[in-house]
């Protein structure tokens, strides 16, 4: 073995490779017997396209550049496509990311997309998300998000349909609205087996949909209209992730209900499977599926406490068989066709794949987007699962990464330097899966800690309700919690502690640095920095009310707003820090960063502002990404004294 210090370890991981293996499949479903599923690609100005795989396992493109297949419905986007087999011919459905109209596409030579929807020039136009084919009525059913004014909460949501023949493209009166818009919020219909009834979720502000849903039934008459729309379950204090109906005749309601505490699956009311375990999720995005039922009256549920798993389900007797495999991850994506179910996950050696379940046999395979090492997975980190103890013995769970490379070490008196990683949301978690980012660092003798702080999702309702009125003091906490007994213990060394995070978590960075001593220097990506610009319009309409339960009602806790701010306290940041922004945010637009940085104007903080045009709420450019990678590297070189080969030096400002 050779020795160097660390964080000068050579890496084949540079920040290219990193960048273009960024992303993952979503969004996965069936057309006709073909597997299907939106996939980015970073090296083509970051635009997601649909990949169909063919009968004899061949995967391609479905759609060229610059077609980019993504919906912008609550800024975080949804289901965005919707495939069948009509007259012999695929017909597909897609939301286009540049102009958000929904088109219809039926692969084959000389084809071309054509708009089912118009373009409105008012505020954010007309969007769409978690399209349904019902050929039969020649319509596609929709959620429809209509901006009615210049304002970020000018907005309206309903179901709408919308016909395929094309006449809505110019006329927005050929869309049929089947909801009112009373309910600020709504998810996609899920139609039962015999047609007859349609069932959804629905919510207003100021809760998030973590926080308390309802779940809404009504009939669907001959016509293709809904009536007698009544609450059947969910209430302020319930989270309801998702509903459906099951696959079997009987058509009874499911449901994901965290009514006990955890998310667990309900069917017509009762559990059917009672776990300490979540089988739901954070429903950041429209058409997340944690659960799907198959024809047979089963169904293929994701669920774990911290990881999932993906399993078959039997509501009648509560047996649950989880598929054997390699994965620790499986994303809230599923689709069925007969015994066939598609999922997509990953696992510390592998990224993300497009994975098939036979449920009759449990045999599970993948099918699509296969990991290929493209280095020697000797290089890849090797996670730790790990439960440190916060304030008041509470639990902090992490997954901890430490410096690992097959052919060098460090001297033995050294302790590596460490970065903690504040995952966004904060109402999310950290998976534990492959991520190049983190081996980019490992690799070259720079140790990880992704903090699951309280919040966090996975763990159930209770280690959600701590971030309660709380944010910017549990989260800050809990990563100063695992930072400094990673340095107690000697894992870490004490004076080389970073800080990261994007969007939420780049609010716990800024925070962080204002409140503690703890760490060295930090890298804030795309972040909340004002809470009271964030509160009064400088987000979207979706998260405008999500400081009520984060922090307290603006109007009742003034005083908190401006205590917790970074912007209130920029002269109390005195470490280095990279500030990293999207110029096309708008959940945190930059303005919140340009605040941050008038205030600090000459304070003794060195720092680096790299704002990227072309880019919104997370970066999806392959550009970006390197150069964003690269430079917090530098950061960390310059403030630990590493010396990693070939990085770009970074140019620190006062």
């Amino acid at each position: 073995m050779q020795v160097l210090p660390y964080g000068s370890w050579p890496s084949p991981i540079d920040a290219t490779l990193a960048a273009t293996h960024d992303g993952r499949p979503e969004y996965v479903g069936f057309v006709g017997d073909e597997v299907w599923w939106t996939a980015p690609r970073p090296t083509e100005n970051g635009r997601r396209t649909l990949v169909r795989r063919r009968a004899d396992g061949t995967e391609e493109s479905v759609l060229p550049a610059p077609w980019n297949v993504r919906s912008r419905v609550v800024e975080y986007g949804g289901q965005p496509w919707a495939g069948a087999v009509r007259e012999g011919r695929l017909l597909v459905v897609f939301v286009n990311f540049a102009d958000q109209r929904l088109y219809a596409y039926q692969p084959g030579p000389g084809a071309e997309p054509r708009p089912l929807t118009p373009v409105s020039v008012v505020g954010g136009g007309l969007r769409w998300a978690e399209p349904q084919l019902l050929l039969d009525r020649g319509e596609v059913w929709c959620v429809l998000e209509e901006f009615t004014g210049e304002r970020p909460t000018d907005v309206r949501r309903v179901l709408a349909a919308v016909p395929l023949d094309g006449s809505a493209a110019e006329d927005e009166d050929a869309v049929r609205e089947l909801t009112d818009d009373r309910r600020r919020f709504v998810t996609g219909a899920r139609l039962s087996p015999d047609g007859r009834r349609a069932a959804w979720l629905a919510w207003d502000h100021p809760r998030m949909p973590w926080e308390g849903t309802d779940v809404v039934v009504a009939d669907v008459t001959p016509n293709g209209t809904l009536v007698g729309a009544r609450v059947v379950a969910g209430g302020p204090q319930e989270s309801i992730a998702q509903v459906d109906w099951s696959g079997s005749a009987d058509g009874c309601l499911l449901y994901v209900s965290d009514r006990s505490g955890w998310w667990n699956l309900y069917r017509d009311h009762e559990p059917v499977c009672a776990r300490e375990e979540e089988f739901g999720g954070a429903l950041w995005k429209l058409g997340h599926r944690w659960f799907a039922p198959l024809d047979s009256g089963l169904v293929a549920v994701v669920h774990g406490r911290g990881a999932t798993a993906l399993g078959i389900l039997d509501p009648q007797t509560g047996e649950l068989i989880d598929a054997a495999g390699p994965w620790t991850e499986f994303a809230s994506t599923l689709a069925v066709q007969g015994d066939h179910v598609v999922a997509v996950a990953a696992s510390p050696r592998s990224a993300y794949e497009v994975v098939e379940l036979d449920a009759r046999t449990g045999r599970a395979r993948v099918i699509g987007a296969a990991h290929d090492d493209a280095v020697d997975p000797a290089h890849y980190p090797e996670p730790r699962i790990r439960t440190f103890s916060g304030p008041d013995g509470r639990d902090v769970h992490a997954h901890v990464y430490p410096p690992h490379h097959p052919g060098l070490v460090a001297p033995g008196h050294e302790l590596p330097p460490y970065v903690v990683w504040a995952h966004g949301g904060p109402t999310d978690r950290a998976p534990l899966v492959l991520d190049l980012e983190i081996a980019y660092f490992t690799s070259r003798g720079i140790g990880v800690a992704e903090v699951d702080y309280g919040g966090s999702t996975g763990y159930g309702r209770a280690y959600r309700e701590r971030l309660r009125e709380q944010w910017g003091v549990v989260d800050v906490e809990d990563c100063a919690a695992v930072a400094l007994a990673l340095a107690d213990e000697g894992t870490a060394d004490r004076d080389r502690l970073a800080i990261r995070g994007g969007s939420a978590g780049g609010w716990t960075a800024a925070a962080s640095l204002a409140a503690t001593d703890v760490y060295a220097c930090g890298t804030i990506l795309y972040p909340v920095l004002d809470l009271v610009g964030w509160a009064t319009g400088e987000t979207h309409d979706f998260e405008s009310h999500y400081l009520d339960g984060l922090v307290g009602p603006l109007a009742e806790v003034p005083a908190r707003y401006a205590q917790r701010s970074p912007v209130e306290h920029a002269d109390r940041i005195t470490v280095p820090f990279l500030l990293l922004q999207g110029l096309d945010d708008v959940i945190c637009p930059p303005a919140q960063c340009e605040r941050f940085l008038a205030r600090l104007a000459g304070r003794p903080a060195p720092h680096a502002y790299l704002a990227f045009e072309g880019e919104g709420h997370g970066f999806r450019k392959a550009a970006t990404m390197v150069r964003a990678l690269e430079a917090e590297l530098s950061l960390y070189a310059q403030v630990f004294g590493l010396r990693p080969p070939g990085v770009p030096r970074l140019e620190l400002v006062q």
